[in-house]
């Protein structure tokens, strides 16, 4: 099983939480990728900088002095941090983003009903094959949301999108040279919260499962709402595309957390 697991800014930014889940990360056997975000990191960071952050249904708004902000902490600060950590922890962790190796191509997101997310990207080619060379010679990729464009351009990427369509091409990889053992896939989405909830002021509110159905009409009642809705939709796609399991959970709690199925 091969395992990707995207990990949420919300968590990096507290040093115990990093701590306790990335020596987590490092105990899982067998290959591995992590995902990670940075939100938070890059609005403290823009605050700090003068610039104003922009969101629209829970995804950011990228202008240009945005995406230097993105592309220095997502790329540079965060993901360094992390790959050095894991380090100390006995993993051979690898940086990097989309445009290494140019394993992830995106296209800037067109102007639609009048929204312009600016410098965003949206996932159009992936080589799965590249991350499996990395992991058949015993590296563990860390990906930061940073994808490119064929024009060069480097675009701010969601990091469940960079996730969920990192476990496709894995998936996708392994069944194209039969190797059915390693494309089984597991997607996990871990931050703050002990998983999809009900209350989102009670931690205990835990919804075990989720399907399309009852996705709709969590929806419609504003019990899932802003970042929550990116995630389970890429959850969805990766789920209808071959992956195995999709869990969203706490960091501290990788076996935990709700479910997400097709049916």
């Amino acid at each position: 099983m091969i395992q990707v697991i995207k990990i949420g800014g919300g968590v990096l930014e507290n040093e115990g939480q990093k701590d306790a889940f990335l020596r987590q990360f490092a105990a899982i056997e067998g290959p591995k990728i992590l995902v990670h975000g940075g939100g938070r990191l890059a609005t403290t960071m823009a605050e700090r900088l003068g610039v104003e952050t922009h969101m629209i249904d829970g995804r950011r708004v990228t202008d240009k002095e945005t995406l230097d902000i993105v592309t220095m902490v997502y790329g540079g600060l965060v993901n360094k941090q992390v790959v050095a950590q894991l380090q100390t922890m006995g993993v051979n962790a690898i940086g990097m983003t989309g445009a290494d190796g140019g394993w992830m191509k995106a296209v800037k997101r067109p102007i639609k009903h009048g929204i312009d997310y600016g410098y965003v990207g949206d996932v159009v080619d992936v080589n799965g094959q590249h991350l499996r060379t990395l992991l058949d010679n015993g590296l563990t990729p860390v990906i930061a949301p940073i994808t490119y464009s064929a024009e060069g351009l480097l675009l701010n990427t969601n990091a469940d999108t960079v996730a969920s369509q990192t476990a496709i091409a894995m998936a996708e990889a392994m069944r194209r040279e039969g190797d059915e053992a390693r494309s089984n896939v597991q997607l996990t989405f871990c931050f703050e919260k002990a998983g999809v909830l009900s209350n989102p002021d009670d931690d205990t509110s835990v919804i075990a499962k989720i399907i399309p159905e009852t996705y709709t009409q969590l929806k419609a009642d504003g019990i899932i709402s802003g970042g929550m809705i990116p995630k389970i939709d890429n959850a969805f796609a990766a789920l209808q595309e071959g992956v195995q399991t999709v869990r969203i959970t706490h960091a501290n709690n990788i076996l935990g957390g709700t479910i997400i199925e097709l049916i």
